[in-house]
């Protein structure tokens, strides 16, 4: 079971919550025990799982990532200008594997799903969410 969800970006770098949309992926689909995987198409953007209580966290994430990798001074700038995003979604990766566990998300209470915009804003990012059954 497959599904493509389909998000637009406001910023150049930015955390975006997709958590809702990939219940709603599961919903549709039922599974009890299972694997959800979602993965982002694009070589400038990653999936995080990270804290949603305090957007701090989110603002901290990309704080470091444009410290660790500034700006303006890879090679790939002199193509488009955008090295830097990718190698932030390089170091976070494309996608993320959650358990399905009794019907649900195996996320914590401080766990949300999160679309990781490098190259922003964007009218749309497509994140593929693949629902894997568990066969006994």
């Amino acid at each position: 079971m497959q599904e493509i969800i389909d998000i637009p970006t406001t910023s150049h770098n930015g955390l975006y919550d997709i958590t809702a949309q990939v219940k709603e992926v599961l919903k549709k689909n039922p599974v009890k025990s299972g694997i959800a995987t979602v993965y982002v198409q694009g070589a400038t953007a990653g999936i995080m799982i990270q804290e949603n209580w305090d957007e701090s966290v989110q603002t901290d994430v990309i704080n470091l990532l444009n410290k660790l990798i500034p700006h303006g001074v890879w090679e790939h700038d002199a193509q488009d200008g955008n090295g830097d995003s990718h190698l932030k979604a390089g170091i976070v990766g494309p996608s993320e594997s959650i358990p399905i566990i009794n019907g649900k998300l195996g996320l914590s209470t401080w766990q949300n799903i999160f679309l990781c915009e490098f190259d922003g804003p964007r009218s749309s990012r497509k994140i593929a969410v693949t629902i894997i059954k568990d066969h006994p």
